[in-house]
């Protein structure tokens, strides 16, 4: 499959404000797209242009290879989904979804008829003569899902689809917008703030700061990948340290790091110079945390010489979360005049009892892996 929508230089400027600043996309047909960002980095303003509700100051975007630029909502083969549900209150259910039908002229007949399909893609069957306030938050949402897809866009706009709902019922619609893209092959496209829900929903992200794109690859690529410290702070929760480079070889690296007190070694090499910064980003889930007597030895890690990827702590917080616990670590200083940097660790509680094998003061060591590490450059 090709592009069914492609951003091309794309900026837009609101007076002296820049939203968008010249941003270039291509978002595959058949795919869940996100596009993710905190408020404020131009994620929206750049779905309501593909929407056509705003127009850029510059550049193009394209449609199945049609330059819709300067085309009005109503002549775009898309639909969108709001953040506020925007059902008709005085509509019931059916004549909701069966609206847009009805303003493009559809016989009645063939709009009831894909209107109560609709419903059932969004297992609402039997909803159809009720009316918005007999209904919870999360079945308006659906209505307002079946009265976007009943026309049979090409694309679908969501724009921050879940955000006013509650946990629960996010997680449980999650499941049901993934199963129902994959169900009508149509391009989704969807803003969010939320991280978990682009990681959990989307096929690719583009990740967006300050009107500027970051990058856009995979979850998976994304966390696990970041290309930026900005990426890896945003996607997740990440532990930082900056270094430099002391040995540089194709199939390892060792990279020293003041903060840490040592150094950390890496099975790949870096493809950094020895005379500049870089900084070692480390998931908290990738961390583990040891019991340390005064008289224990620094463990030594798997895939690592001795002395390596190891540091002493003090467990200073704990959050008991269920399935996991999180513990934030305050590493030994190598400066006596300034305090250790603060880590986060996670550990899942596999077993009932997993949480009360540490607690607070408690001496520690952490470490990692050998792979477990990602060098950034910027």
């Amino acid at each position: 499959m090709g592009a069914i929508i492609e951003f091309r230089n794309i900026t837009k400027r609101f007076g002296p404000v820049t939203a968008v600043d010249d941003v270039s996309i291509s978002i595959e047909e058949g795919e869940f797209f996100a596009l993710l960002g905190p408020s404020g980095c131009g994620k929206t303003t750049l779905l309501r242009m593909l929407a056509g509700f705003e127009t850029p100051s510059s550049g193009q975007i394209l449609i199945d290879g049609q330059d819709v630029t300067r085309l009005p909502p109503n002549k775009r083969p898309v639909n969108m989904v709001f953040q506020s549900y925007a059902v008709f209150p005085h509509l019931s259910v059916l004549k909701n979804i069966e609206y847009g039908l009805r303003m493009d002229g559809v016989p009645a007949a063939e709009r009831r008829q894909r209107a109560l399909e609709a419903l059932e893609l969004v297992q609402l069957g039997g909803y159809a003569e009720r009316m918005p306030d007999q209904l919870s938050g999360g079945q308006r949402q659906r209505v307002a899902l079946a009265r976007a897809i009943v026309k049979r866009p090409r694309v679908l706009l969501l724009d921050e689809p879940l955000s006013a709902l509650d946990a629960k019922l996010r997680e449980e619609l999650r499941f049901e917008m993934s199963a129902l893209q994959d169900k009508l092959g149509i391009t989704f496209v969807m803003v969010t703030h939320d991280q978990d829900e682009a990681l959990a929903l989307a096929s690719r992200c583009a990740v967006m700061h300050k009107g500027s794109l970051l990058q856009v690859a995979t979850p998976p690529d994304l966390y696990e990948f970041p290309s930026s410290r900005l990426v890896a702070d945003f996607i997740g929760s990440v532990n930082l340290f900056e270094g430099q480079v002391t040995k540089e070889e194709s199939d390892h690296a060792v990279i020293a790091l003041p903060e840490l007190g040592g150094s950390a070694w890496l099975d790949h090499g870096t493809g950094a110079s020895e005379t500049v910064s870089i900084w070692l980003a480390l998931r908290p889930e990738k961390v583990e945390l040891m019991k340390r007597t005064a008289k224990a030895k620094p463990p030594v890690m798997e895939g690592t010489p001795a002395g390596y990827n190891v540091a002493r702590g003090t467990i200073i917080d704990i959050a008991y979360l269920g399935s996991e616990s999180v513990y934030d670590i305050r590493l030994e200083s190598p400066d006596p005049e300034k305090p250790g940097k603060r880590i986060r660790v996670i550990r899942p509680n596999l077993t009932r009892w997993d949480q009360e094998d540490f607690t607070w003061d408690e001496p520690v060591w952490i470490g990692w892996h050998a792979e477990a590490a990602h060098v950034l450059l910027q």
